[in-house]
């Protein structure tokens, strides 16, 4: 058994509960993890084997703080904001990479948008805004309803449905700061239509797309989701042309290895590219529901592939995984505020074979409020049916089993 110093050191960025998996996943291949994070209670930092409390915007500050563990590999899943320092520090320290230029295009909406376009892909009609009056004069000669987003944020942060000029004034300020890199915000066409999410990845013999989820949202907020059910195919929808289309935007950006996660809403025969982000998708559905789905361990590949080690560069989903499917859903009280009076149900999702993983955000007591983004949501859990029948039978179940009582 080597000892601890003598392990390859990675160093893992944003030390969020959605990095936990990655960093347990490190540590059972025998590597020394260390997380940067600013936070001082950030979630992983408890499984690393050392920690660095850091801004992961602050690039020089990282340079000099990595310097002290000489690490073979920078490495992020399941976050946005964490891609272009990965892909820059990693450069910088002559270590596999991605490339900061490629970083940009997957985390840039602009940047994206313009990609999409160039290639032919379908796309929202788009705008980039620098000033309130701008945005304003853009959805006047636009005409109709709009989405107005952060250049290059992530969880649904600072995205706003736009029905008047109102909107815009309203919220025009919380949207740019937002926004990372770049103090402007993205104004584009509202797309009427069922949502999916693309789970990917991509290997030396090309992209393939792994996990496509067909998506649904809060009453209250069409820019949230509240459930994501994934299979291999759909009776409604083409899922092997989807499967081409995203296939096609990854190998064509040029990007040499990783995850990725994709967004495209369907209307009129056409799907239409949202975004896309060289990570995987959060909330565990890398971590948990991809390999659940597919039978394929991504964290294998892209741990072994950041770090020069022998991959198997050929990926498929394996054929008894087709019919299996599985769903991550959200928790809704079903009122727009309240006081959390009972939760009933919790032996239930613990003892459920089918339900791999669950959360509960609040407890009795608690006041709750819809949520405002992403992260905001009060709670999830994720199952799973060998086949749609057993999957709907299991989230019927524990809609009754399950509750959170709030008035």
């Amino acid at each position: 058994m080597c000892t601890l110093e003598s392990k390859e050191t990675v160093i893992v960025l944003a030390g969020t509960k959605w990095q936990i998996p990655l960093v347990k996943k490190l540590k059972e291949k025998g590597y020394k993890v260390v997380v940067f994070n600013l936070l001082p209670d950030s979630p992983a930092f408890s499984y690393a084997d050392a920690y660095h409390i850091v801004d992961i915007l602050n690039y020089e500050a990282c340079l000099k703080a990595a310097a002290e563990y000489a690490p073979n590999a920078f490495m992020s899943d399941e976050c946005d904001i964490a891609v272009p320092p990965v892909a820059y520090l990693s450069e910088k320290m002559g270590l596999i990479s991605i490339g900061t230029k490629m970083s940009k295009l997957y985390t840039n909406k602009y940047e994206m948008r313009v990609f999409g376009q160039k290639h032919g892909f379908d796309t929202p009609a788009f705008f980039k805004c620098d000033i309130i009056d701008e945005a304003i004069q853009t959805f006047r000669a636009f005409g109709k309803k709009m989405i107005m987003k952060p250049m290059d944020a992530n969880s649904s942060r600072g995205v706003y449905s736009i029905a008047c000029e109102k909107d815009i004034a309203e919220h025009f300020a919380d949207t740019v700061g937002f926004s990372k890199t770049e103090k402007s915000v993205l104004l584009e066409e509202y797309i009427e239509g069922t949502e999916f999410t693309v789970d990917g990845i991509k290997t030396e013999k090309g992209h393939i797309s792994l996990a496509i989820s067909e998506k649904r949202h809060y009453a209250y907020n069409e820019n949230i989701a509240c459930s994501l059910y994934f299979s291999y195919k759909n009776d409604r929808f083409d899922y092997e042309k989807l499967r081409s289309i995203n296939d096609r935007f990854v190998e064509l950006s040029g990007l040499p290895f990783g995850l990725t996660h994709a967004e495209y809403k369907y209307r009129k025969g056409k799907f239409y590219l949202i975004e896309i982000g060289a990570r995987g998708g959060g909330n565990l559905i890398s971590a948990s529901i991809v390999p659940l789905v597919t039978g394929v361990d991504t964290y294998d590949y892209l741990i072994d592939k950041s770090l020069g080690k022998k991959c198997k560069e050929e990926i498929s989903i394996l054929k008894e995984y087709q019919e299996r499917c599985a769903i991550l859903k959200f928790f809704d009280v079903g009122i727009a505020e309240g006081i959390v009076k009972e939760i009933r149900g919790k032996e239930y999702l613990n003892k459920n074979r089918n339900i791999v993983e669950y959360a509960i955000y609040c407890k009795e007591g608690d006041r709750i409020v819809n949520a405002a983004d992403d992260s905001k949501r009060i709670g999830f859990y994720i199952a799973y049916g060998e086949d749609r029948k057993e999957l709907d039978a299991v989230i019927h179940e524990t809609e009754q089993a399950f509750q959170i009582i709030v008035e």
